[in-house]
This record gives structure tokens, sequence and C-alpha cells, in this order.
């Protein structure tokens, strides 16, 4: 199975930089077995029966990237210099992991100062990432990031433009509470309150999971042979209440949809791993093309990068045929891609009839 497979030209203005306004207008792709439909977020509601089971991934992203000086003094004066850094990771010594631009700028032991109230001291380099240790923890460190750090936009955006105070809410669910994401679960962005009421009052019901996305999320595949690539490894959780609504929803009949990648990956890991029971633990699962999905039934997600294991994801759902075709359409018709663009709702078997 060859990276070339999972290729496709891209034209460069279908890239979104802004999300739709209000968030459920954006456009949806529905891929309902071999049929392809045109709808926006909101006809969701139409697509859904009751007893259907979304599963949201709650993580919070975290405003991960700074900018700050180091300062050092030496025989020839004091010296100082920008850094741009990047958070990755919380590790359990303390520190996190961080992307420090330019890396060669600081020594183990200097201090980078990024605001009045928040700076660090570089511990050490492992395998090229920083290991940060902050004068503040807890609250206080948190109330320090939300005040000096940046949303950590995917590098297809941040190269057209810098984050803004905008992000700071267009790049966060609305259901958003635990704190630990360097980018969002995007397909999650097309939710407003007055989606979830409809939803709601339609009877699909709603389950969350934790899934921490990394900042690995947007690393290329570098190997020719995709079953050669190793995935990155995220932190996730299911609940014992989540596990248990999603086998009362198989056992009624009902749909498991997972609303974005990350929520996909960690329920199939829980059904891999312990079946239809709670989980927690790090993940690294690689879905591609002749897996074997345990618990999802379909998918709503956005629009991915060519060549990217979110695309081996979703071609493993649908087929390689099949999202092709759902490709080239959503390209014809000139759908928004990537983290701000549209959504996709993915239904390999089709029903019989639907529910309306």
């Amino acid at each position: 199975m060859k990276l070339s497979d999972f290729d496709f030209d891209l034209p460069d203005d279908l890239i979104a930089t802004r999300p739709a306004v209000p968030r459920s207008s954006a456009r949806l792709l529905v891929a309902d077995g071999d049929a392809i439909v045109d709808q926006v977020v909101t006809d969701l509601v139409s697509w859904l029966a009751p007893g259907d089971l979304l599963v949201l991934n709650d993580t919070r992203v975290i405003p991960a990237r700074l900018s700050g000086t180091r300062t050092r003094d030496s025989a020839q004066g004091r010296t100082s210099a920008r850094i741009e850094a990047t958070l990755l990771e919380p590790r359990a010594d303390g520190t996190w992991g961080a992307l420090l631009k330019p890396l060669k700028k600081v020594k183990p032991g200097e201090e980078i100062v990024f605001s009045d109230r928040l700076s660090a001291t570089l511990e050490g380099v492992v395998d090229g990432q920083a290991q940060l240790r902050f004068n503040l923890s807890g609250d206080d460190f948190d109330a320090a990031l939300a005040e000096a750090g940046a949303m950590p936009l995917p590098p297809y955006i941040a190269a057209k433009r810098a984050a803004d105070a905008r992000d700071k809410t267009d790049y966060q669910t609305v259901w958003a509470r635990n704190s630990g994401a360097v980018a969002a679960p995007t397909a999650s962005l097309h939710f407003d309150d007055a989606l979830l009421a409809a939803l709601e009052a339609r009877g699909v019901r709603r389950a969350f999971v934790t899934l921490h996305v990394g900042a690995g999320t947007f690393l290329p595949v570098k190997v020719d042979d995709v079953t050669d690539h190793k995935m990155h490894a995220e932190w996730g959780r299911v609940s014992e209440e989540t596990a248990s609504a999603i086998a009362h929803t198989k056992a009624a009949g009902g749909r498991v949809i997972p609303v974005g990648t990350t929520a996909l990956r960690l329920i199939e890991t829980m059904g891999r791993d312990v079946g239809l029971a709670p989980w927690e633990g790090d993940t690294d699962i690689f879905i591609y093309p002749g897996f074997t999905f345990r618990v999802a039934d379909g998918l709503m997600t956005n629009f991915h990068l060519p060549k990217s294991t979110l695309m081996m994801l979703v071609a493993a759902l649908m087929g390689q045929d099949r999202i092709a075709r759902i490709y080239d359409h959503a390209i014809a018709e000139r759908y928004r891609f990537f983290s701000y663009g549209d959504a996709s709702l993915l239904l390999p078997q089709t029903r019989a009839s639907k529910s309306t």
C-alpha cells in the first residue's frame, strides 16, 4: 500500500482560514453508502435517528504558542534573542515538552521570559524536543498561559495568518473541558448550542471521551509503504459511563457515530483492547485500509490533507475508491478543507430507509 495511493490535487484557495459563522452553517457532504448528498451541518439532524449516539471529544486546546526572550550575560556584554515556543505535552516530571525556534539560541539552564508572570527554564533537549520547566503550576500556570499564549493554529493556516483573539473561541469546541490538547478535534467545531438542542430533541444521544490531540497529528508520513509508518502516541480515556452508552446503543440497534477522527481512534482502541468497557492510556492505533472496525458505524469529520494518516483512516472506513469519489466531488463543489473547513458525514452502510 503506497503513500501515493492517498494523494490528490487540492487547490490552495479551498483551504479555509476562518470558520463558518455561525458554526453550524458550514456545508456538510453526506456520503450515505454510495450516494453523495450536499447538505449543511444543521441537516445533520435529519440524517441521524432516535437512539443513535454521537461520541464527542471533550479535550480543551491550550494556547500553546508562546513568544519570549532569552537574555544572556557574557564577556562581550548582555545579549538577547527572541524565542518562539510551541508546547507539546506535559511530562510526568513536571516539565513540558516543547518545540523552540531557534533551539540553538538557548542553552540548558537558561531562562526564557514569556510575560511578566510566566517564564521557563530549559532543562535539556530530548529527540529535538526542549524540556521546559515553568515557574508556575496548576491554576496559576493556566491563567498565565491564557494571557501570554496564542492558539496553536495548524501549519497550513499559520502560514497564511497569525492567530488572533477570535481563534481563542473559534478553535475551541463549545463543550471543551479537559485541558491538554495542542490541536482541536476540528469536526466538533461545527456544533453550537442550537444544533445540540435540535439533536437532543430528535432523540440523538451523546457521550464524551477525552483524547488530548498532540502536535504529531500534523507530522507528514515519510515512508513510501504506509504500513511502515509509526503513529505518535496520544493519551485518551473512555469512561465507564461512555462505554456503557456505546454498549447500550449497540444492543438497541442504534448507530455509534464518533465526531472526529480522534474520537474514532479512541473508541476503536477501546474496542480492540478491552471490548465495550472503560479504557485509559496512550494510543498509537494506526487505521488504514484493511482495518476491522469494531465500534464505529460512521464518522463525522472534516476534509483531510493529501497523503495523511487521516486520509488513510477515512479510506479504511469508506473504501479507497469510494473516498476518492467523495473527495473528487468535494473539490468540484468547492467544499472548504481542513481545520476551519466544511464537514462530511461518512456512513459506509446505508439504511434501507432513512427516518425523517
